[in-house]
């Protein structure tokens, strides 16, 4: 499924995006996916990089250096990336770490984790999450919502709430987003029953 092939089996984390080149000594912005950015990006802390093939740092690990925080932002610096040059490489590189088991994060899940999850919209149920995409812009929750798959951005703006416990993510999609399945939709008693059939 989603993911299982990443590190070979291993319970690997999303802790963060790099967004772009800060400054002119290898520094990064970094999107976090931690809430734990102190403790995640010590200096020596190491991250296996997700990166298009044709980029020279695919397959590769990568080694803090630096961590800081600068007029709001988060940078990170990291060993071997000394100049701009080398930091405009790693743009929307995706930085992964194994995952301990007795350390979990509030803000990120596994994958498995969130397949099969009610997606619920203003109350209603509307769907359940397929399978997650990790795009380099951002990962994506791809959602079977009637008979259709609708692929909502995994942002806090649109999936403000996860809820493992309870079995559902909280979303607030655009207008339009989901707007052809509510036209569709009309539930009666055997449609809730139908969907639960083909749930699975």
């Amino acid at each position: 499924m989603a993911g299982s092939d990443r590190g070979q089996g291993k319970n690997q984390l999303r802790v963060g995006r790099l967004v772009k080149a800060h400054g002119l000594k290898g520094a990064l912005k970094l999107e976090l996916y931690t809430d734990n950015p102190e403790r995640r990006f010590v200096p020596g802390a190491e991250f296996t990089l997700q990166v298009p093939e044709a980029s020279p740092w695919h397959g590769k690990s990568i080694t803090v250096r630096e961590y800081r925080v600068m007029n709001g932002n988060s940078v990170v610096f990291f060993e071997g990336v000394d100049d701009r040059d080398g930091a405009e490489g790693l743009v929307r590189a995706i930085l992964w770490i194994d995952q301990d088991s007795d350390e979990p994060e509030d803000n990120a899940w596994y994958d498995h984790q969130l397949v099969g999850l009610d997606v619920v919209r203003d109350g209603t149920v509307i769907g359940a999450v397929v399978r997650v995409e990790h795009l380099p812009a951002q990962d994506l929750l791809i959602v079977k919502a009637s008979e259709k798959e609708v692929m909502v951005p995994f942002v806090e703006a649109i999936v403000p709430s996860v809820d493992l416990a309870a079995g559902r993510v909280i979303v607030t999609p655009p207008a339009g987003l989901f707007e052809d399945i509510a036209d569709a939709e009309e539930p009666g008693p055997e449609e809730s029953d139908a969907a639960a059939d083909s749930g699975q």
